[in-house]
């Protein structure tokens, strides 16, 4: 049974535990609470430099809203452009339109500064109204793959969706499973069809954090159990 990990790392720190730990795949954030935002070219650079695996690079240029006015969206553009330049393998970004839908025409203008290199919705998917609908619009669109929890809060509640996404996706993208995904859940979600699994690897440090923000460690010890818990082997140092 081959399964894809992809780890979602929002410091060259957790993206280097990852990468040690035998993750598959990073994808690389900034500000991971709020969801996730642009990472800084110099980041990607340094996790460029030293991990083995592909790297997946967020864009999205703010907290909050998906219909991003034109300044925030033409930013965007220019960030796919500049972290694919700067050696990024993959990117994941994605606009909605003002009534919640998939905006055709912006997030192909997305893809198309990508290119050539793979693209990946995330999953502000989740709050499009007709999921069948907006999986149509991506295929057409060009996007290789879509993070989603199926519809709802998390990937066990969002089981069912997943499952049908899987089934109308036909192979025509991948359905990357995110949102609580654990080691505990994750043999569910293969049973379901996911072959690809999208999570984080993070714990609270303890230590003060600038402004009164949260700190975080890395946590590759997820992985493993991860691993573990998918009969993928062993990787990384024993």
């Amino acid at each position: 049974m081959e399964v894809l990990l992809e780890a979602c790392c929002a410091s060259v720190e957790e993206a280097f535990a990852a990468d040690e730990a035998g993750i598959d795949r990073i994808e690389l954030c900034a500000a991971l609470p709020t969801g996730g935002v642009t990472p800084s070219i110099g980041m990607l650079e340094e996790v460029k430099a030293r991990v083995k695996v592909p790297v997946v690079a967020m864009v999205r240029t703010r907290e909050g809203r998906a219909d991003p006015p034109e300044p925030d969206f033409r930013a965007a553009v220019r960030d796919v452009r500049s972290l694919v330049r700067a050696g990024a393998d993959e990117i994941v970004c994605g606009v909605l339109a003002a009534d919640g839908r998939v905006d055709r025409a912006r997030n192909r203008e997305l893809v198309e500064a990508a290119e050539g290199k793979p693209v990946a919705f995330h999953r502000v998917f989740d709050m499009t109204p007709d999921l069948d609908e907006a999986l149509e619009a991506l295929v057409e669109t060009g996007f290789a793959r879509v993070l989603t929890s199926g519809g709802e809060a998390d990937v066990v509640t969002g089981l069912s969706g997943l499952r049908r996404l899987v089934q109308r996706s036909a192979g025509r993208l991948t359905i990357l499973a995110g949102g609580g995904v654990r080691p505990e859940n994750a043999r569910l979600l293969v049973d379901a069809g996911c072959r690809e699994l999208h999570f984080s690897m993070r714990e609270a440090s303890g230590r003060p954090g600038y402004g009164g923000a949260e700190d975080f460690a890395p946590l590759p010890a997820r992985i493993a159990a991860m691993r573990l818990a998918l009969g993928l082997g062993q990787t990384g140092p024993q």
